[in-house]
């Protein structure tokens, strides 16, 4: 089995990939539905407002940070997991173990953890997620970029290296070991149709150019993870729910925007 395999397998089966996907969706109708460039919004201000919604929606699915449960309590505060988002979003919102999934930061990026497995976001012209330049992002991502890829199925990144080339290249990748294998969740936006991507995957540094990827899995190409609306006092599911989730759409008709918005207060 693959290194992709078996981490899709895994997130997959844990429902982590599918809170990922939900978490994405919803923030990109909520920015989509509030953008308006005659109201002075940019391509930079759509990308800011999609990013903070879609690691707020991370953060609710998998009970991180200020939507953490309590000590003691079966479930978080459903008022201020609920805030703000649609009918659809709660609906479709996979129900999750609040233990599954922690957040694990690197050097002040957002990220999540699941076991020994770490992700971090990384946003990408749309279109252009298998060229994404990861010598252009932080030093973080950079560094991320730089572990090994250890899947024996793909070619090594040290083929046609002299020996004292590849002794240098390991004694670098040493020093770039992180605590956890961390893998990055690449996204993008067309702001004129709508369009979105979504992928899960191990990043290549791509300094000369070429692919972005060791490996990536298209997250939006799936079915949604089941969810269902929770009410106070019932018990929350230890896994995935089977439940078939309601169609998904990056737009809510007129008739359901919200009171707060026609009163001036968005």
């Amino acid at each position: 089995m693959t290194e992709q395999q078996d981490v899709i397998a895994e997130f997959g089966g844990a429902g982590v990939l599918g809170g990922a996907r939900w978490a994405y969706v919803s923030a990109t109708a909520r920015a989509l539905e509030t953008y308006s460039e005659d109201d002075g919004h940019d391509a930079a201000w759509l990308g800011n407002t999609r990013f903070t919604l879609f690691r707020n929606r991370l953060d609710r699915v998998f009970a991180c940070e200020r939507y953490a449960v309590s000590s003691g309590d079966a479930d978080t505060d459903l008022d201020l997991l609920y805030a703000e988002l649609s009918d659809q979003d709660i609906d479709s919102m996979p129900r999750l173990d609040p233990g599954l999934v922690r957040r694990s930061n690197l050097n002040g990026s957002p990220g999540w953890a699941y076991g020994q497995r770490r992700f971090l976001l990384a946003s990408s012209e749309f279109g252009k997620l298998d060229e994404l330049p990861w010598p252009q992002k932080s030093p973080t991502k950079q560094r991320v970029a730089r572990q090994h890829n250890p899947s024996p199925s793909q070619p090594s990144l040290f083929d046609g290296l002299a020996l004292e080339e590849i002794a240098g290249l390991e004694a670098l990748e040493a020093e770039e070991d992180l605590d956890l294998a961390t893998f990055v969740v690449g996204h993008s936006l067309d702001s004129l149709s709508g369009q979105v991507e979504l992928v899960f995957g191990r990043p290549r540094l791509n300094s000369g150019g070429g692919q972005a990827w060791h490996w990536r899995q298209d997250l939006l190409g799936t079915p949604p993870a089941g969810g269902a609306r929770r009410t106070d006092g019932a018990p929350l599911p230890t896994g995935p729910n089977s439940v078939p989730d309601a169609p998904v759409r990056l737009r809510r008709p007129a008739s359901e925007q919200r009171d707060i918005r026609a009163s001036g207060e968005w």
